[in-house]
């Protein structure tokens, strides 16, 4: 017989759900080798764990102690996470509309604005389906990330290359399971081809974190192209009859 507990959970398990969660997972253990690095790259554990919990961006994060990493100033590994850090305003707007949160909750819909809670809002077609995989996908990944980092900073060299454990390619698979269902028409695949050869080819000849924003400019230009397209007014396919007037002068 089976238990009325199962069917509850089978209903709370909506596909926004499993989504959210499954991305928080793969996502927050990559969380180890931003500890481990951070660490490497001189700062301390406290520092470490402040900035995923203040900053909260992937990106921008590795980015920070990379620049330390090469002995950059930290005015110069600000403006290195700063930058990257743009894209996650782009992503508010958005998802302002879409989730629509209020009061205080407007705050932590905020913070909880990543590339990971926006995919997954996305990517539902349901309204409902939607706030809950923003809500899912982003208190998982900051819950888990933050945790996983304090993980990678204590344990620091004993880790050794925390990417001999897989956790880079981790992320990279989820985005592409988030990916993979959007793909259903050819204008999204021949997108998504542009970016990614556009990537490939800035990844040598751009600082780190920039290609991905200029891949993300090349699919922004084509979103306003694609509506200013739809936007142009249709030609008539009748034309008008002319007046009383014009047909006795042409009679």
């Amino acid at each position: 017989m089976n238990s009325p507990f199962s069917s509850s959970w089978r209903e709370r398990l909506t596909p926004a759900v499993r989504m959210g969660l499954s991305i928080s997972v793969a996502t927050g253990l990559y969380g180890v080798s931003f500890g481990a690095l951070s660490v490497a790259a001189g700062l301390s554990v406290l520092q470490t764990a402040a900035l995923s919990l203040l900053m909260f961006t992937g990106g921008s994060q590795f980015a920070f102690i990379g620049v330390i990493a090469g002995g950059g100033a930290g005015s110069a590994a600000l403006g290195a996470a700063s930058l990257l850090g743009v894209r996650n305003a782009v992503y508010g707007l958005q998802m302002s509309r879409m989730i629509g949160p209020r009061g205080l909750a407007r705050f932590l819909a905020a913070h909880w604005t990543i590339d990971e809670s926006t995919a997954t809002a996305s990517s539902q077609n349901d309204a409902a389906e939607q706030r809950r995989g923003f809500w899912i996908a982003g208190g998982g990944v900051f819950l888990l990330w933050n945790l996983f980092t304090l993980v990678g900073a204590l344990l620091g060299d004993a880790l050794g290359d925390p990417r001999r454990f897989g956790l880079d390619g981790a992320a990279v698979a989820a985005f592409l399971g988030l990916l993979w269902p959007r793909l259903r028409e050819r204008e999204p695949v021949a997108l998504a081809l542009v970016c990614g050869v556009v990537t490939a080819v800035a990844i040598p000849r751009l600082p780190a974190g920039l290609p991905i924003l200029l891949a993300a400019a090349v699919g922004a230009a084509w979103g306003v192209w694609r509506s200013r397209a739809h936007a142009l007014p249709a030609a008539p396919d009748i034309v008008p009859a002319c007046t009383s007037e014009e047909s006795r002068e042409a009679s």
